[in-house]
């Protein structure tokens, strides 16, 4: 099995890099973690410790510092901003928890403020401690909206590791074997994904959008479905194709469903928008945030619906410990403070387009390069055996992976063989620069 959401942890590459690589005061800590943790694909056996993070930077026990262009999507604004830090220290003297049937400002200014930044009218906010839980609340909200309990989403697709979120995933990873029986009604289409289209068309100029035709084929020949569950651009990465979200838009109008747009890799301006769909000129009934929106040290995560989808009043679909936290709502409105007034999704923009500028001139015509593709600063490298059959290069991309590694650069793979970059929006252009010519340098050495 290969992974769309990262590198195995168990390959005979991983063990070389740990015998080669882990210093003498990182391996008793990693040691002692896989003797304490239950042990889970892509997590436990771990790739290394980590003693600080600062900024784009992360080191370990032995003093070997990464740039680290992974951060699980969530160091938009860089580890340990010393804003962010002063606003939580205040909040937590300030007062530390609400209790749930409590309110407090920190937790109301937060969902003000999404509220404000959201277009159209997506006003009304539910908080949870992490994304999955999200896009669970968002489905209950879809079902009680419509009366209908079936979802369509993609395959590979990822949503979360909880039972209702895995079930419209499409991750072999979370939703095969041992998480079977699912929730049922969770139908699943072929993703976009134009470097691999799965109806094998040449490109988007001549496929008619078959895969947003998929996706009303679907809603149409079940008739009863409740919400159509997609990330805007897939985080693997994969941008749709032009068209296809205003197809799929018109679709779920034309048939009484919901768009659920799950933002929690992409959305707060990793993308250069503040919203990745707003890209594609379109407007979801329910988004889900989370990651970044904590600031890289908690944890919280948002669901945001039309103001007339406020239809669970005699229903608990939320009803968290910490859903009203005045800590996390603090984090949470400082980052997005910090990221307005740091001009950051205009940076992430801006980095981006030099980024893959950067990337495909440096790489242009490199054998083992079947496609350079992204967003911002969410881009990646897909790594080929060969580029007229586009056979996946898992083993090169490992490789690759490990050299990068060595040269002081973390990011994970996707989809068995793609590089996946997703740097902070804050790093200086020259790190940029620095970690680029760390891939490049990986990627020419693979090809020889």
């Amino acid at each position: 099995m290969y992974h769309t959401e990262g590198e195995s942890n168990t390959s005979d590459a991983r063990q070389a890099w740990l015998e080669k690589s882990i210093g003498p005061r990182s391996a008793p800590l990693l040691r002692r973690d896989s003797d304490a943790f239950l042990h889970q694909s892509l997590s436990s056996p771990c790739v290394s410790t980590i003693a600080k993070a600062e900024g784009i930077w992360i080191e370990d026990l032995d003093g070997r510092r990464f740039m680290d262009f992974h951060g699980n999507s969530l160091h938009h604004i860089g580890y340990g901003h010393p804003r962010l830090k002063a606003a939580i220290a205040r909040q937590m003297d300030d007062l530390p928890f609400a209790p749930r049937r409590f309110t407090n400002d920190p937790a109301v200014r937060l969902a003000e403020k999404l509220a404000e930044i959201a277009p159209g009218d997506l006003g009304k906010t539910l908080f949870t401690t992490g994304g999955s839980d999200a896009n669970e609340v968002a489905l209950k909200i879809a079902r009680a909206a419509t009366g209908r309990f079936k979802t369509v989403s993609f395959w590979d697709a990822f949503h979360g590791a909880g039972m209702g979120s895995a079930s419209v995933g499409g991750e072999a990873t979370f939703r095969s074997h041992i998480a079977g029986p699912l929730m049922p009604g969770a139908e699943h289409v072929a993703p976009f994904a134009c470097y691999r289209c799965p109806y094998n068309h040449a490109g988007p100029d001549v496929c008619g959008l078959a895969c947003a035709k998929m996706v009303e084929y679907v809603l149409e020949r079940e008739g009863d479905v409740a919400a159509v569950i997609a990330e805007p651009m897939r985080a693997v990465p994969y941008v749709p194709p032009p068209g296809f979200w205003k197809s799929v838009r018109e679709a779920c109008n034309k048939h009484g469903a919901l768009l659920i747009l799950d933002e929690i890799p992409t959305g707060l301006g990793k993308t250069g928008r503040m919203f990745a769909f707003e890209h594609d000129d379109v407007i979801p009934d329910i988004v889900t945030l989370g990651k970044a929106l904590g600031g890289g040290i908690l944890p919280i995560a948002a669901c945001v619906a039309r103001r007339d989808l406020d239809v669970c009043g005699d229903f608990a679909i939320g009803h968290y410990t910490h859903e009203k936290n005045p800590v996390t709502a603090r984090a949470a409105l400082t980052t997005l403070e910090i990221i307005e007034d740091e001009n950051l999704v205009e940076r992430a923009a801006e980095l981006g387009d030099y980024a893959m500028a950067y990337l495909g001139d440096r790489l242009d015509g490199c054998a083992i390069v079947g496609d350079i593709r992204g967003r911002g600063l969410m881009f990646g490298v897909e790594i080929v055996r060969d580029r007229e059959t586009r056979e996946m290069g898992h083993a090169l991309a490992e490789g690759i992976y490990y050299a990068c590694l060595e040269g002081g650069l973390s990011f994970k793979i996707s989809q068995g063989c793609v590089l996946t970059l997703s740097p902070p929006l804050t790093i200086p252009k020259e790190d940029l620069t620095r970690a680029l010519d760390i891939v490049v340098a990986a990627v020419l050495e693979a090809a020889r």
